[in-house]
């Protein structure tokens, strides 16, 4: 039964694309909002699908920390759900996503009309400063960057370090770091088929100033996304009994 209805959500959810890419590829020649706009209507359909098909519905905690103008977002990263529902989540998100992601069909073309940034993984250090350079300037247009700083989408109880290139952009953007931690993974697999039906939670915590050293930063954002994500597991009474 979880297998059938994570198939029929995955038509659900990639038709959906296919038809509101369809529909909204005109809106490409106008202003950029126009494409938000279009995007956040595919993704209230879809949550409905989300929670009809699936059982799974989501709340959002802590939105009084983020700031009114730009900033770097760093979150937390266990399904692809998130890479989708931040579109929505945040006020005018620029997203750091992987280069191969722009060439996907209506998604892609999308990513790039809504000022996303790409980044070639293997670039090098070429493709680190363009990455930089973007995002200091998404920053000055007050909208806010969001990077998931473990680099892969990551299992309920993983911590691994963070990528360095986290450090680099709380640098060069010089503005606050919003932490997030959330429970995706619980409810939802690597590319959102169904785990188990439930709450998804995604707290926004405290931000952390600009002005810290990269080893003082690290660790930090790396405390409070971990303490706070398990901190969300362990209010869910199967994960103290049941590895996910």
């Amino acid at each position: 039964m979880r297998l059938l209805r994570s198939l029929v959500f995955y038509i659900w959810m990639y038709g959906l694309m296919a038809v509101f890419g369809l529909i909204g590829t005109p809106l490409l020649l106008g202003p950029r909002h126009w494409a938000r706009k279009i995007l956040r209507a595919y993704l209230k359909v879809v949550w409905f699908g989300m929670r009809w098909i699936l059982g799974v519905r989501f709340e959002v905690r802590g939105r009084q920390h983020l700031t009114d103008g730009g900033a770097l977002v760093a979150s937390k990263h266990m399904s692809m759900w998130e890479t989708l529902a931040f579109w929505e989540i945040l006020p005018d998100p620029a997203i750091i996503l992987k280069k191969s992601l722009v060439y996907m069909p209506f998604f892609g073309w999308f990513a790039v009309k809504l000022g996303n940034i790409s980044i070639d993984r293997d670039g090098g250090g070429k493709a680190l400063k363009g990455m930089l350079r973007d995002a200091a300037k998404r920053g000055s247009e007050n909208r806010q960057v969001l990077i998931f700083p473990e680099g892969t989408r990551v299992r309920p109880g993983e911590a691994p370090e963070f990528k360095p290139g986290i450090a680099g952009l709380y640098k060069s953007m010089n503005k606050p770091c919003i932490p997030v931690a959330l429970n995706s993974g619980v409810h939802l697999e690597t590319y959102c088929g169904l785990r188990k039906p439930g709450l998804i939670v995604v707290e926004f915590l405290e931000p952390i100033a600009p002005g810290l050293d990269k080893a003082s930063f690290m660790n930090e954002l790396h405390t409070r996304i971990n303490q706070a994500t398990d901190a969300l597991l362990a209010a869910d009474p199967e994960l103290a009994t049941k590895e996910i």
